[in-house]
């Protein structure tokens, strides 16, 4: 993930995505909305700091609290990068809750409101906790 826009101490923040991890429910490119400081529960999106190399920015689910932190993981099965190769992240590393993702407007796009309109239905998505999805990726 690509630096975040957060000035300090704001409650809310943009991020952008960067790979693959968290596809289908993120894309590469996609903009996030995030509440910092927002309470956190299993299966919800949320952005951190890699345990290992804190001052990069990663977006990932909150699969369940373990002894030590949380459990992470990404959507994309086959991606890498998350509790299965860096263990439990402390919970000081989890930084806000992601609440929408929005993909941006194409460059070069006609901008009429009927083109806007159509942009909002389809681009502008809340990300929603997946309890369902949590239990499916804790279980491999």
């Amino acid at each position: 993930m690509v630096g975040s826009g957060r000035e300090p101490g704001a409650p809310f923040g943009i991020a952008e995505v960067t790979g693959v991890s968290m596809v289908p429910t993120l894309l590469h490119g996609d903009q996030l909305f995030v509440q910092y400081g927002a309470r956190l529960r299993p299966g919800n999106v949320a952005v951190l700091r890699h345990p290992l190399q804190q001052d990069l920015l990663i977006v990932k689910r909150l699969a369940e609290w373990r002894d030590g932190g949380w459990w992470v993981l990404g959507d994309n099965p086959d991606a890498e990068g998350d509790s299965r190769v860096f263990g439990v992240v402390p919970a000081p590393l989890v930084l806000g809750r992601v609440r929408v993702r929005y993909r941006p407007v194409t460059p070069g796009r006609q901008r009429s409101i009927g083109v806007v309109l159509a942009w909002l239905v389809s681009a502008v998505r809340p990300v929603r906790s997946a309890r369902s999805a949590s239990r499916r990726l804790r279980a491999r």
